[in-house]
């Protein structure tokens, strides 16, 4: 399993259970697209895979930050290292 999610609220939460490479990113990518435009949330959470997040990782975390920004959705990261939440907040910004 890739991902998971719950919904809390207005809140989607979604999990990423491992960090992604070029196979598995679109499969992410495309699932958490399906849940945002499933669930209608107006606030996205993802969590960041323990350790240090792949560059597939962060690509997938990028993207769905884009899309949910596309449809002014917030979205924020959890779980992920200061060195990845600074790429994050460089690539978002």
């Amino acid at each position: 399993m890739l991902i998971s999610h719950s919904v809390d609220g207005d809140t989607l939460r979604v999990a990423l259970h491992h960090s992604l490479d070029v196979t598995t990113r679109a499969a992410a990518a495309a699932a958490i697209e399906a849940l945002v435009h499933t669930h209608s949330p107006r606030h996205v959470t993802v969590q960041a895979p323990a350790g240090e997040p792949t560059p597939a990782t962060l690509s997938v975390i990028v993207r769905a930050h884009r899309m949910c920004q596309n449809l002014d959705i917030p979205l924020s990261l959890t779980g992920a290292t200061t060195a990845a939440q600074r790429l994050f907040t460089t690539n978002t910004a």
